[in-house]
This record gives C-alpha cells, sequence and structure tokens, in this order.
C-alpha cells in the first residue's frame, strides 16, 4: 500500500517557505511582496481543502491525515500531527483567514516607520507578510499538533511573529500593548511547563512518552497531583482564550495592533485556548476536569455578562470588538465544561463562527478607520448615507456577533445555550442574558456610526473598493452558508463531541427539545 501523502506537514511547510522567498526578495523585487505572499497563502488554502477532500467525516471522531516521525527520542518527544473534524475545521479557518488579511494589508505598512524613519522600498511590507506567513504556518501545526512538547514549542513559539506583528507594525502604543500580550503568554506557558514535565514523569515515559494518544487514560497520578497539573494546562488556555480575569491583555492588544494581527489573534490564534482545553485537559484529566467544571463554568458566565457590559460602555471600536470576543469565549468555555454533546457540539462550531464573525468586523472596522482617521464611535455618524456598502457590511459582521437567526452564529450559540440548559439549568439561564447584551452593543455602535445626519468634520470618503469587498465577502458568504446549512460543519464536531465525553467519562444529557440543526434527533 503506497505511503498516505504528508498533507499536514506540506501545509506548515509551504508558508514557512514562503516566507523564506519574502524575506530573501532582492532590492527590487521587495515591492512584489505582497502578490508573492498572497499567491503562497491562495497555494495554503487550495491544499488545505484538497486535504479536506481526503479526510472521512464518517470517522471525524479518529485523528486522520496523520503522520508520525522520532524528533527527541531521549525525551520522548516526537514529531506527530493529525486532526479530527475539529482540528480540520481549524485549520481551514486558518487557511482562508490568510489570505484574507492579506488582501485586507495590500495599502497598509507603508515604507515609514511609526517613529517616522523612512525605510528601504518594499522593506516594510515585506517583514509583515513574512511574518503573516510564518504566522500561518504554527496556527496549522498547532491545531494538528498531537505530541504534548511539540504542542507547547509551538503554543510558545507562535509568540514570536504575534509580538513583532504588534511592536513593529501597531499604533502609538505599541511598544506597551506587545509586551503586555507577552507577558501575559510567557507567564501562561511557564506554568504550563511546569504541567508538562509532570505529565511526562506520571506517565509511560519511553520514545514516544509525549504523544497523546499514548497518555490518556495511561497517567498515573493522585487525585491531587491530577488536579494541580490540570489547572497548569488550563490557566495558560485561559490566558491565550482568553478569560475572565485574565483577559486584560486583549482590549489594549486589540486597539494598538495592525487589524490583520488582531484578525488572527482573536480569530485564529486565541482558539488555541479553547481548543487545548478540548482536546488537551478533558482526555488527560478526566477526573480534574469533572472536579473543576462548576467553578469554570461559573468564570465563563461572568465572562459572557462582563465582556458585553464592558463592550457596551466602550469608545473605541477595536476595544468594543475585543470585549465582545471575551464574552464569545465565555460561551465556548461554558458549552466545553457543560459536558453534554450538544454544548460540546455548539462550542466547536463556535470557535470556526466565531473566527469568521469577528474577523469580518475587525476587517470592516479596519476599513471605516483608515478612512476615517480615527477609531473613537463618536467620531463617526451618519456614515450609511456616505458609505453604504462598508455600512452593510459592518452591520451584517454585528448581526453574526449577536447570533442573528441565519447566520453561523446563531446555531453555534443556540446548541451551547440549549446543552448547557440540560446540565447547568442556572448557567444557561444566566448566559442567556449575553444576547441582549450583544444587541445593545452591536445595534447601538451602529446607531451611532452609521446612522442620523452625517457629521460635517468627516473627510471625504469612498465606498469599499473591489479589493475591500473581495476581503470581506467570503467571510458574509461563509457565514450565511453555515448560517442556513450548518451541517456541513456540525459533521465535523458531532463524532469527536461524543469521544470527548467517552474520555471525561460523564454521561451525557440531552435535553427533549434539542434536535440536531440537520434536523436528526440528537
Amino acid at each position: 500500500m503506497p505511503a498516505q501523502f504528508p498533507w499536514l506537514t506540506t501545509l506548515i511547510v509551504v508558508p514557512l517557505l514562503g516566507a523564506a522567498v519574502v524575506w530573501a526578495l532582492p532590492g527590487a523585487a521587495r515591492r512584489h511582496a505582497r502578490p508573492v505572499a498572497i499567491g503562497v497563502a491562495l497555494v495554503e488554502l487550495v491544499l488545505a481543502v484538497v486535504a479536506a477532500l481526503s479526510f472521512d467525516t464518517s470517522q471525524a471522531g479518529v485523528h486522520q491525515l496523520a503522520e508520525k516521525a522520532a524528533w527527541i527520542p531521549s525525551l520522548g518527544v516526537s514529531y506527530a500531527v493529525g486532526v479530527d473534524g475539529v482540528g480540520l475545521a481549524l485549520v481551514l479557518l486558518s487557511v482562508l483567514l490568510t489570505p484574507l488579511v492579506l488582501l485586507a494589508a495590500w495599502r497598509e505598512h507603508p515604507d515609514v516607520h511609526p517613529d517616522g524613519l523612512h525605510v528601504e522600498g518594499g522593506s516594510r511590507i515585506r517583514h509583515y507578510v513574512a511574518l503573516i506567513l510564518v504566522l500561518e504556518a504554527f496556527m496549522v501545526a498547532v491545531f494538528a499538533a498531537r505530541d504534548v512538547f511539540f504542542f507547547y514549542v509551538l503554543f510558545e513559539a507562535m509568540l514570536i511573529p504575534v509580538y513583532f506583528m504588534i511592536g513593529a507594525f501597531g499604533g502609538a502604543g505599541r511598544r506597551y500593548a506587545a509586551v503586555k500580550f507577552l507577558l501575559f503568554s510567557l507567564a501562561g506557558g511557564l506554568v504550563m511547563l511546569v504541567g508538562v514535565i509532570t505529565l511526562y514523569l506520571h506517565g509511560p515515559r519511553g520514545d514516544e512518552g509525549f504523544l497523546i494518544d499514548n497518555l490518556v487514560g495511561n497517567v498515573s497520578m493522585s487525585t491531587t497531583t491530577q488536579r494541580l497539573v490540570f489547572l497548569a494546562f488550563f490557566i495558560a488556555f485561559a490566558i491565550k482564550a482568553p478569560m475572565w480575569p485574565v483577559h486584560t491583555w486583549l482590549p489594549d492588544t486589540a486597539e494598538q495592533a495592525p487589524v490583520g494581527t488582531s484578525v488572527l489573534l482573536v480569530g485564529v490564534l486565541d482558539k488555541v485556548g479553547t481548543f487545548g482545553m478540548l482536546t488537551l485537559c478533558l482526555p488527560l484529566f478526566p477526573e480534574a476536569s469533572r472536579w473543576a467544571a462548576p467553578v469554570i463554568i461559573v468564570l465563563a458566565v461572568i465572562s459572557i455578562l462582563y465582556g458585553g457590559l464592558l463592550a457596551i460602555g466602550q469608545q473605541d471600536l477595536m476595544r468594543l470588538i475585543a470585549y465582545t470576543s471575551v464574552s464569545h469565549f465565555g460561551f465556548i468555555v461554558l458549552g466545553i465544561f457543560a459536558f453534554t454533546s450538544v454544548s460540546v457540539q455548539g462550542s466547536s462550531l463556535y470557535m470556526v463562527n466565531h473566527g469568521l464573525s469577528t474577523g469580518a468586523l475587525f476587517l470592516v472596522a479596519g476599513f471605516l478607520v483608515a478612512r476615517s482617521g480615527s477609531a473613537r464611535i463618536s467620531d463617526h455618524g451618519g456614515l450609511q448615507k456616505v458609505v453604504p456598502v462598508l455600512a452593510g457590511t459592518f452591520l451584517v459582521a454585528g448581526l453574526s456577533a449577536l447570533s442573528l437567526p441565519g447566520l453561523s452564529t446563531f446555531v453555534s450559540e443556540f446548541l451551547v445555550l440549549v446543552g448547557t440548559f440540560g446540565a447547568y439549568k442556572a448557567a444557561a439561564v444566566v448566559a442567556a442574558f449575553g444576547v441582549v447584551l450583544a444587541a445593545l452593543y452591536v445595534l447601538l455602535t451602529y446607531q451611532r456610526a452609521f446612522t442620523g445626519p452625517v457629521r460635517d468634520d468627516l473627510p471625504p470618503m469612498k465606498d469599499l473598493t473591489l479589493r475591500e469587498r473581495w476581503v470581506v465577502g467570503p467571510l458574509i458568504a461563509a457565514m450565511l452558508v453555515l448560517g442556513f446549512y450548518p451541517a456541513l460543519a456540525l459533521d465535523l464536531v458531532r463524532e469527536p463531541a461524543s469521544v470527548t465525553l467517552e474520555q471525561v467519562g460523564v454521561d451525557d444529557v440531552t435535553p427533549t427539545l434539542a434536535l440536531s440543526v440537520d434536523g436528526s434527533d440528537q
């Protein structure tokens, strides 16, 4: 039987090679960095789609496209990759958003440094797009990693391109935001490293001692030790997610980072936190997961309400979107730790849908800020009369953020709340108020910025260009398709949810009113 083509390794290597090519462009050729990077990202997208076509959705709970090779056998470390349905969905999200971010940044980052220094033609954008390609490779790799140590290395390595994307290309407060992001992330990673080492010492060890498949069900720890190691992993993932009260780095980062960086950071990278909870915390520490679930659910509900309330009071558009994400990540964590198949399916789907809606919100907000020169909501008004297409796309993205029926996030939020209601009724009822808060922060923002009389002090504005419409169009199309036919994504996450519950060792609770969105009984 011929060897399987190494799809996942290819998806990791292609953007890295693309980044190397972009960095190696000589003198005058550096002005072509953008089209070269977009070409690489489009090739990556095509390869990912072809790889996905070889994925068997009927066995979505099994890790497929698997590859394994010895890396540091003396330490039990392997290069091991493979994706189940959830991992594949997040890989596809990553490779979809990357070319859109590159296309959105087509006219960004001119050859003048924020400090006023002139930069050689093409050099500045060359570095930015190359960093995006490096980050894309890390995103694909982390969602495919099947070795705990390999996952940890990627978890930390992703900080490097993001730090430079914020610190070198962000706004006036970029250095503070970059350092704050780095310190929070490194603190979480340090705590996680202690957990990684302890996990190995209590596992089967050997040449493949860090393989997740070898560790699940084969870790011998006392109850206290398991709970402490679980907390080490969970704290790192909660910072990455981000959850209240370790979320404070996100608003500052979103306010100062380039828009494309915020799209990838909030739309994809932060999913590493919830993905890690789902694929590492639960199967590796089942008893500790059950023990911690009630407290985590309380924290998730606080995140939902806190993020929504803070979003309503924001004056800066980028900070507002950041706080909406704190609320949305609360829904995702709530569904994961409610331990029902419906809620876990909803959380898995939510990770993808949040990336689409928040990515669209950040991009459209970035187009608006580039035109007006201000991110303050109060500096705008009556824009639907001036830039109707921009206003319409912002409204659609906002309606997706508030989970309007017919758009993709409605399905995932509905599943989370219904699934949670079967196990934690009070938490589900309180969390439902987050839907009301979402309607307030989205509609009030739209009213303040886009309705009413046109402000006299607004600069002349053009509506979305053809390039910008190509940036937001695919995201809106994806939100509509998954809103009306969510089975495309649900088929990927349904079986992994059942596998997760089996690993945690809990009995599924299926509310009698819960039906799968494609019409079959759950």
